[in-house]
């Protein structure tokens, strides 16, 4: 399956605690079909302190979220859209937002 959002992307979560609110990728897993979103999905975390130095308590981090509880936010408009794809003169597969057209660059 190609890749409809790559880390970078600006995206807009559908559903779950986090609803609403537009982040930026910071990875994608495709097998297992999550991405890990900036400010979305965060848990605490409860750390012991290592010998190396790290301290302990209690940590706040992004978890993944469901690839199709996410929607690409359209570079010209602002405005959610689905992504679709279109090969170029030279061969080449980008991806494109359906709403406007536009190409999807990244």
């Amino acid at each position: 399956m190609a890749a409809r959002i790559k880390k970078g992307d600006q995206v807009l979560v559908l559903s779950g605690k986090s609803r609403g609110v537009r982040g930026e990728v910071l990875s994608v897993s495709p097998a297992a079909e999550k991405a890990v979103v900036r400010g979305v999905a965060i848990a605490k975390r409860h750390t012991k302190p290592n010998r190396t130095g790290s301290e302990g308590g209690i940590i706040e981090r992004e978890m993944p979220i469901h690839l199709s509880n996410l929607k690409l936010v359209d570079p010209k408009s602002g405005k959610p859209t689905r992504v679709g794809f279109r090969i170029l003169e030279g061969g080449r597969k980008v991806r494109v937002a359906k709403a406007t057209g536009e190409v999807i660059e990244g």
